[in-house]
């Protein structure tokens, strides 16, 4: 069978429709995550030894299981005792809570990496410490780690493909579908892949420029 893009030339409009389901999800869960891995970061540098542990703890289980399994175990397993939970938000919740465990890695390693001296120098002035990490140490740490914070949200993106598993109707489900069909699965999900790219490419030229400003800021 020949490549024929032709032949689901009239149901590619429908596979970008997805589009809007996909960026929803994983804006969404970049900004709920980044949130939670902002308060799991300063958990895991508190002078409060259980709340070290509980966000060692939690990290460890995200960052040790399938992010498939995690989704499913929200949508599938969770009903039994909740009742039944939207693709959407079981989709949101599930890429927040792992998201948030890689990026709290990183946000804890650009606070470690500021000089100690701004800290000292905090605490001599009397500066309290909520403001300190507001407006001292946390700006300098999210410039320094800009980068890999860009790569844990293209990372994000691409891995929002997983929730067809849950019949969430985004780019990849879509792509799917009209494979199902046409009986020609090759050319939709070469469609989903450059849509895919091309957000990707996007989110990398975005992450350059904004880092250029912050390099001439300095």
């Amino acid at each position: 069978m020949n490549i024929d893009f032709g032949a689901i030339s009239g149901s590619i409009p429908y596979i970008i429709g997805g589009l809007e389901v996909t960026l929803k999800l994983v804006s969404m869960s970049a900004l709920l995550g980044f949130i939670w891995a902002i308060i799991l970061a300063l958990f895991k540098i508190s002078p409060i030894r259980p709340l070290n542990w509980l966000a060692d703890f939690y990290t460890s289980i995200f960052r040790g299981t399938p992010l498939v399994l995690q989704l499913l175990l929200i949508y599938y397993g969770l009903p039994q005792f909740i009742g039944p939970i939207d693709p959407y938000w079981a989709g949101v919740a599930a890429f927040t809570l792992n998201s948030g465990a890689y990026i709290s890695e990183v946000i804890r390693a650009g606070i470690m990496a500021v000089d100690k001296g701004q800290r000292e120098a905090s605490m001599a002035l009397g500066v309290p410490y909520n403001q300190m990490m507001k407006d001292i140490i946390l700006p300098q740490a999210f410039k320094n780690i800009l980068p890999a914070l860009m790569n844990e949200f293209i990372t994000l993106t691409k891995e929002s493909a997983i929730v067809t598993v849950i019949a969430l109707q985004d780019v990849m489900r879509r792509a799917y579908q009209v494979g199902g069909d046409t009986y020609r699965f090759f050319e939709p999900i070469l469609v989903a892949g450059l849509i895919y790219y091309i957000l990707v490419m996007i989110l990398t030229l975005a992450g350059k420029f904004v880092e250029r400003r912050l390099r001439q800021s300095d």
